[in-house]
C-alpha cells in the first residue's frame, strides 16, 4: 500500500511540472514581445501573471542606454535646500574662490544681513529659475551684484538688485521715469535679468562665459575670446584676459555657491527661508499713496517699499503701477480694507503737466506749496527753469476726481533749461567808445546802459573808463530728467552702458575766456567693467 500511494503521488507532481512548463504559441509571442519592450506589457496588464523571457538575453546598445532624473520623493525642507537640488553648473576650482570663500566666510555679520534681505525675494526667484530650467546657482548672483538690495545704485548708475544699466533695462522692456524705475522692481528686473542670462548663455554656450558677459558685455567676452582664438589659446573664463572686477566675478559666485552647498564646513549660519511664496501681486485699481497702502495692508512702510522699491514718489499710479506686491497674509488684508476705505480720498498727490515754461517760483504758486517742498519732491536743481510738457508731482485738490492718465503715468519726464541771470560786470571803455557802442557791442538797450552809469544816452566815455553793465549768463546746461536719477542719459556703444558725461556748471566749474563761458566736463565715474555693462 505504500508502494502505491508514493506511485501516485509522484505521478501528480509529473502532471504539474508539465503543466506549468507548457506554452501556446500565444504566449510565446507575447513573451518575446515583453522580452523586446522591456516588459512594456506585463506592466500594462496590471494584475496579469509575470512573463519571462524565453529566448536568450542581448545587451543593449549606447544609443539605447539613457539616464532618468531621479524624483525625491521628501520636498525641500526650506530654499536652501531647494537650490542645492537645482545647481548644474560646472564648479570653478582656484585660488580667487578660495580668497573669496575667506572673505565672505570672515565676515558672518555681512552674510546674515544679506541672506536675510533675500528672504523676500528668494522663493520667487527660484520659481523662475526651475521654470526656465536654469541653474539655480543664479538665484545668489544678486548676492555678487547687490547683496540683494533692490534699492541699490552704483556710481555707473546700475540700478536694482540685478543691477541693470539705463539703456539695457530699456532694452530689455524696464521702464524708466520720473515716477518708478523698473530696474529696482521685484518682478519685472528677475524676468529681464533672467532673459538677458538666457541670452548670453546661447551667445557663448557656457554659464561662467554668459556671467562674464553680464558683468563685461558680450561684445567685451567676444573680443578675448577672438583674441585668444587668433593666438591659439584655450578660451574658458579662466583664460581669459579681462578687468579685475569680472575676474573676481565668477569667483564671487562660486564662492557663495560653496558655502551655501556646506555652510557648516565655513562656520556660516543661514537663515531659515521658507520654501513658500512671500509675497503675491494685488491688482492697483486707483491712484494711491505710497504711506496710505502701507496702511492698509497693515504692513510697515519700509517693508513695503522693499516689495515695491520702483516707486520714485509718494504716490503710486494705477495706469502704471498696474501692480503691487505684498506679503502672502496681507494681500487679503490690503483688499478687504481698501474696499471699506472711507475717509477721503486714496491719493493724496497727482501729477501736472507744465503748460509753458515757467520758473520754479511761478510753478509753486500755482501748485499750491512751497519752492521749497516742490524743489525737494521733484528733484528740481538750483538756477533752472521748468520747460512745458515737463511733468511734476503736486497735491491733489479736493476737486480732482480723475486718476493720472496711461499716458502721462508712462512717458512723465522733467525737463529744465538754464535760467538766464543778469550778473554785474565793469569793462574798461576804449577809444571813442560811447554809450551806443557799447550796447551795440553786448547787444544791450543804450537806455539800460546809460541808466546803469548815470549818464545821459548821448554820453561818450573817456578811454579806460569803467563802464557798468549786466550781461546774461545762463546758470548751467539745460537737463533732462527721466527717472529721477540725474542727468539726461545717453546710451553708449557698449550694450550696457551708457554716456555718463555731466557737466559741472551748476556746480560753479565755469571758466571764462575772451568773454565766452567753458563748460568744464567731468569724467565719467564707475568701474571699467561697470560701465561696459
Amino acid at each position: 500500500m505504500k508502494f502505491i500511494a508514493a506511485a501516485c503521488l509522484a505521478g501528480s507532481l509529473l502532471l504539474a511540472g508539465c503543466a506549468g512548463t507548457t506554452t501556446t504559441p500565444s504566449s510565446s509571442g507575447t513573451s518575446a514581445q515583453s522580452a523586446t519592450t522591456g516588459g512594456t506589457a506585463s506592466k500594462v496588464a496590471g494584475s496579469a501573471a509575470p512573463v519571462y523571457p524565453g529566448g536568450p538575453l542581448t545587451p543593449i546598445t549606447s544609443s539605447e542606454a539613457h539616464s532618468q532624473s531621479v524624483v525625491t520623493l521628501a520636498p525641500p525642507a526650506d530654499m536652501w535646500d531647494r537650490i542645492r537640488r537645482g545647481f548644474k553648473m560646472p564648479n570653478l576650482e582656484s585660488d580667487l574662490v578660495r580668497d573669496r570663500e575667506q572673505w565672505y566666510a570672515s565676515r558672518p555679520d555681512y552674510i546674515q544681513r544679506m541672506t536675510e534681505r533675500s528672504n523676500k525675494y528668494m522663493f520667487h526667484i527660484v520659481e523662475e529659475l526651475e521654470r526656465r530650467n536654469m541653474p539655480t546657482e543664479l538665484a545668489l548672483l544678486p548676492y555678487i551684484e547687490s547683496a540683494f538690495n533692490p534699492q541699490a545704485i552704483s556710481s555707473a548708475r546700475a540700478a536694482g538688485m540685478w543691477q541693470f544699466m539705463p539703456a539695457t533695462g530699456t532694452d530689455f522692456d524696464l521702464k524708466q521715469n520720473i515716477f518708478r524705475d523698473d530696474r529696482r522692481d521685484v518682478v519685472a528686473s528677475t524676468r529681464a535679468a533672467l532673459d538677458y542670462l538666457q541670452k548670453l548663455y546661447r551667445m557663448f554656450g557656457d554659464w561662467q562665459l554668459a556671467l562674464a558677459a553680464y558683468n563685461w558685455g558680450e561684445g567685451s567676452v567676444s573680443r578675448a575670446i577672438a583674441k585668444n582664438q587668433r593666438l591659439g589659446l584655450p578660451t574658458t573664463y579662466s583664460d581669459l584676459s579681462m578687468p579685475a572686477e569680472t575676474r573676481l566675478y565668477v569667483p564671487k559666485l562660486q564662492a557663495v555657491k560653496n558655502i551655501v552647498a556646506n555652510p557648516q564646513a565655513f562656520n556660516a549660519e543661514l537663515p531659515l527661508i521658507a520654501n513658500h511664496p512671500y509675497f503675491q501681486t494685488v491688482t492697483l485699481t486707483r491712484d494711491l499713496d505710497v504711506e496710505l497702502a502701507a496702511k492698509l495692508a497693515d504692513v510697515r512702510l519700509e517693508d513695503f517699499r522693499a516689495l515695491n522699491p520702483a516707486a520714485h514718489k509718494p504716490v503710486l499710479l494705477a495706469a502704471g503701477t498696474q501692480q503691487i506686491l505684498l506679503p502672502w497674509d496681507n494681500a487679503a488684508v490690503f483688499q478687504r480694507n481698501f474696499d471699506a476705505y472711507s475717509q477721503g480720498q486714496y491719493a493724496s498727490w497727482t501729477a501736472w503737466v507744465v503748460p509753458n515754461t515757467m520758473t520754479v517760483a511761478d510753478a509753486a504758486q500755482r501748485s499750491g506749496m512751497s519752492e521749497s517742498d516742490l524743489r525737494a519732491l521733484n528733484s528740481i536743481p538750483p538756477r533752472m527753469l521748468i520747460k512745458a510738457g515737463s511733468t511734476l508731482i503736486v497735491p491733489r485738490g479736493a476737486r480732482v476726481k480723475e486718476d493720472v492718465t496711461a499716458l502721462v503715468a508712462d512717458s512723465g519726464h522733467l525737463s529744465f533749461q538754464p535760467e538766464i541771470v543778469n550778473r554785474r560786470t565793469t569793462i574798461k571803455a576804449g577809444r571813442n567808445d560811447s554809450v551806443a557802442s557799447i550796447a551795440r557791442r553786448y547787444k544791450l538797450a543804450p537806455a539800460n546802459v546809460a541808466e546803469w552809469n548815470d549818464v545821459k544816452p548821448n554820453h561818450a566815455f573817456k578811454r579806460g573808463y569803467s563802464v557798468v553793465v549786466y550781461l546774461p549768463v545762463r546758470a548751467a546746461p539745460a537737463a533732462r530728467v527721466g527717472s529721477g536719477g540725474g542727468q539726461a542719459r545717453g546710451r553708449a556703444s557698449t550694450k550696457r552702458g551708457s554716456s555718463a558725461v555731466k557737466a559741472t556748471a551748476a556746480r560753479g566749474n565755469v571758466t571764462k575766456s575772451s568773454g565766452k563761458q567753458q563748460v568744464v566736463r567731468e569724467k565719467r565715474g564707475g568701474t571699467p567693467a561697470k560701465k561696459k555693462r
